[in-house]
């Protein structure tokens, strides 16, 4: 719980910061898409069946509110690409967590039962 708290955190700062204060990035969406893939997986294990994908909307909505907050942080703007790479990290990331669980569940039965 508390790393993704610090990974909130970071996220929001480097998202709600001015530009000028942040290091020169070699590519923008490739952070959004991974920062909010890391959020995604990060939640898994803190939640299970609705209360994840209750969580998992609450995340998208978080990346919608900070592209709405940078419209007054002087030098960012909204972006709707930097929304649809975090709606990307987080479809990635569920899909990767769905594939595990498949996976996991069909060792499980294999070499279980």
């Amino acid at each position: 719980m508390i790393g993704f708290c610090l990974l909130v955190a970071l996220v929001c700062f480097g998202c709600l910061v001015p530009n000028e204060w942040l290091p020169s990035l070699p590519n923008d969406k490739l952070m959004h898409f991974l920062a909010f893939a890391g959020l995604t997986l990060m939640l898994w294990p803190l939640a299970s069946g609705v209360a994840f994908a209750v969580s998992v909307v609450a995340l998208l909505a978080g990346g919608w509110a900070i592209e709405c907050l940078q419209t007054l942080v002087p030098g960012r703007g909204f972006s709707w690409r930097d929304l649809a790479a975090n709606a990307a990290g987080i479809a990635a990331a569920c899909i990767l967590l769905l594939a595990w669980q498949t996976w996991a569940d069909d060792a499980y039965r294999i070499f279980v039962q």
